[in-house]
Order: structure tokens, then C-alpha cells, then sequence
């Protein structure tokens, strides 16, 4: 599913939807064959009660999971059907380790019946209706966010505040204090903010410069080269996460049911992060450093990132990431060392950190060492983050009669 994403340039928003979708639908399959792991049913909002295919016997449970995941990938994101590869791979692999053709088709029509169910869902949640709005235009008033070099952008998804969230009961639940007021006064906390951004730029250690380009996760980067700028396909931060909760998986040595609920769990937190950030974001429609510095402080100023086009505040990666760390934490404990691997496929160097926390922390700081957030919008989409996080376990495994006072 991430290749696909990157492929199509998937917006981080929308790639949190893709892989909440999909999450559920293999975890569905789980929760159907396993009383250990209860449906999302009577736990996300409007969330239908899914009907088991009884007609269908002799399946691969493990199989059926994956391939419902792969179904609702290859209905919902632009280019699905590109994953009809990798479906193709992972048949021949169950050929080969003895499943055999009834199986694998019965695992198939088992996935394709509990998929279209959660595709219905997800139909509903109102994402559809966003291309009704009018087209979003920028804001003139002095402080307010502008489109930015090199691509100017138009803002990434300004409604997806409006859409069905899986536990928020809104999506200013959990609404942020207001930013730092804006002001070109020297003497202004706003310029305090913007100076401390333009001498860390100016300034960058080469550790800082590391930090900064392992956690970029732009999917919208481009690179000037000479006469034309091209695009340079990342991953999205959502999915630096949920290749976070795989390493974790994997070092923990956590079975396959347990593995699929993790994964839905953090894919539904990433989620209702990005509605709740995303809420604020253009509530504040706070101006970019790169604008701000620029303009009041030095003309020549560039941000080492590639300033992603959406307002300020808050820092979506401080958001996602924190709320990310809570939800790991609660299943892998608070010191769980790991090493992060996941940009290794983009020529960096992997990351070792001592716990979840300690990841979201470096998360949030690498976007005031790139240059595209000031420090107050990191500190409260941190604050953000542990809220959405804790709220997200506490309708999950509170309603599944799983969480015990000590761990809200």
C-alpha cells in the first residue's frame, strides 16, 4: 500500500484514510475468527455490524486478512490496482508453502465480503462530499498562511476537518490553545519565534541536518534541476509509523492476530490525528516560516525542508507522532528500544531510539531543524498528539474491556 501512495503522491491526510480502511478490514477477518479480538462495531463511530460469509468454509483466516487489506487498497487509492502485483506474489507464495487452490480462493471470496463491507463504511464518512466545497482560497491578512516555493501549492485537503472521525466526538474536541499571536514587532513573542527559527537555520549542526531529512516524509518534494523541478516520492509520515509499529512487531516477536490489531489501532489514531491537526491548521491559518523569515527578517532565507503546502499550526508530524507513540507505548511498554529502519530504502541512515516517545520527540524537533515550524506549534501538536492518543485507546480498549485505570 505505501508504494502505491508514493506512487500517486498521496497527501498525508488521505494516506491516513487509506490505511485506516484497509487496517480494519484485515482486522475484521481477525475478529470473526478469533473471540480474543472483538469487532470496531459499537466502538467507531457508525461502525456496522459486518455480517460473516457463512457460506464460505475451508479459508485461510491469515490469508483472508491480508487479502481484504489488499482489496479495500485496490478499491480506494488511485492507483489499487497496481497492487493486483503483489497479490499475484503472495498466491504464489501460499502455492508454495501447500495451500491449495480451494483455499485460497475461498480465503479470497471470505476477503472480498468483509472488504466491501467496510468500503460501504467508509463511502459514508463524508470524505466524497469535500469536492462540493468551494475552492479554498488563501487568506490576504498580514500572518496569515501563503502558498510557498518552489511549487506554491494550493493547501492540502482544507476540509478534512468536515469528515467522519472513528472516536472523536468532534473534531475540535480537543481544540489547541491559540498560536503565538503574529506580529512583525521585534520586541513580539511571534518575532522571538521566527528569529529562533532563522538562527537554527542558519546555524544547523550536522546532526540537526540528519534529523531533519530522516523525519521529512514530504511527499510533494521537488528538486530543481536546472530548468525544471522534479518531483521526489517519499513516504508520508503515517506510514514512517506504521513502519515503525511493523519493526515493533517483528523485534517483539508478536503473532499475526495481535500484529493486525496494532497496526488498525495506530492506523486509526493516525486518522483521528490528522482531522483533529487538521482542524486547527486552517482554524489559525498561521503563516510559514519560510514566508515569515523572508519577509521580516532576511530575504534570502531558505528553509533546509521543503515547506509542505498546509498552514502552520500545528505541527502535523508533532501531532501523529505523538499520538503514534501513545498507542505503541501502551502495547510495547515505555522503554522499548528499536532501531528504525524505514528510510534506509531512501539512502539514510537508520535510528536508534529508547522508546516511542523518544521517536515522537525527535519527530517534532526535526520539523524546527528543517525550518518549516516554530517551536510553539511543535510543543502544543504535541500536547495534541497525547490527547487524540490517549482518547483513541480509551474507546478502543475501554470498550473492549481492556484498559485499566493505570494505563488511560
Amino acid at each position: 500500500m505505501t508504494k502505491v501512495m508514493v506512487h500517486d503522491v498521496t497527501n498525508p491526510p488521505l494516506a491516513s484514510r487509506f490505511f485506516s480502511y484497509a487496517c480494519l478490514s484485515g482486522y475484521e477477518v481477525i475478529a470473526q475468527h478469533d473471540s480474543a479480538y472483538q469487532s470496531m462495531y459499537g466502538v467507531l463511530q457508525e461502525f456496522p455490524k459486518i455480517k460473516r460469509p457463512d457460506t464460505i468454509t475451508n479459508y485461510s483466516y491469515q490469508l483472508a486478512a491480508v487479502l481484504a487489506m489488499m482489496e479495500t487498497a485496490k478499491k480506494m487509492q488511485p492507483s489499487g490496482n497496481t497492487l493486483a502485483e503483489y497479490e499475484k506474489k503472495l498466491i504464489a507464495d501460499c502455492h508454495k508453502k501447500g495451500f491449495s487452490d480451494e483455499i485460497i480462493e475461498s480465503s479470497r471470496q471470505y476477503a472480498q465480503a468483509i472488504s466491501k463491507q467496510v468500503i460501504a463504511y467508509a463511502k459514508t464518512d463524508k470524505y466524497n462530499k469535500i469536492s462540493n466545497f468551494s475552492r479554498y482560497t488563501p487568506l490576504t491578512q498580514e500572518g496569515s498562511w501563503y502558498p510557498t516555493p518552489p511549487g506554491f501549492f494550493a493547501p492540502v485537503e482544507p476540509y478534512f476537518n468536515t469528515i467522519r472521525s472513528f472516536t472523536l466526538n468532534s473534531a475540535d474536541q480537543f481544540k489547541p490553545i491559540v498560536p503565538v499571536v503574529f506580529s512583525s514587532d521585534k520586541q513580539s513573542d511571534f518575532y522571538k519565534l521566527m528569529l529562533a527559527c532563522y538562527k537554527e537555520g542558519i546555524n544547523l549542526s550536522e546532526e540537526h541536518r540528519k534529523i531533519a531529512a530522516f523525519w521529512d516524509c514530504n511527499p510533494f518534494a521537488l528538486q530543481d534541476n536546472g530548468h525544471m523541478l522534479v518531483g521526489m516520492k517519499k513516504i508520508s509520515p503515517g506510514a514512517h509509523w506504521l513502519g515503525i509499529t511493523g519493526i515493533a512487531c517483528k523485534q517483539a516477536n508478536v503473532g499475526f492476530e495481535k500484529a493486525m490489531k496494532i497496526h488498525t489501532v495506530v492506523a486509526i489514531g493516525l486518522m483521528d490525528g490528522f482531522i483533529s491537526c487538521w482542524d486547527e491548521k486552517f482554524r489559525s491559518n498561521r503563516i510559514r516560516p519560510e514566508t515569515a523569515i523572508r519577509k521580516y527578517i532576511d530575504p534570502s532565507w531558505k528553509p533546509l525542508l521543503q515547506t509542505p503546502p498546509f498552514p502552520e499550526y500545528l505541527s502535523g508530524h508533532s501531532t501523529i507522532s505523538t499520538t503514534s507513540a501513545v498507542i505503541l507505548t501502551h502495547y510495547f511498554g515505555e522503554n522499548f528500544q528499536y532501531t528504525d529502519t524505514v528510510e534506509e530504502q531512501y539512502g539514510l541512515d537508520a535510528r536508534t531510539f529508547a522508546s516511542f516517545q523518544e521517536a515522537a520527540i525527535e519527530a517534532g524537533l526535526s520539523r524546527f531543524y528543517g525550518g518549516i515550524h516554530f517551536m510553539d506549534a511543535i510543543d502544543q501538536g504535541r500536547e495534541q498528539g497525547m490527547k487524540v492518543g490517549k482518547w483513541v485507546l480509551e474507546k478502543v480498549e475501554k470498550k473492549q474491556g481492556k484498559l485499566t485505570l493505570s494505563e488511560k
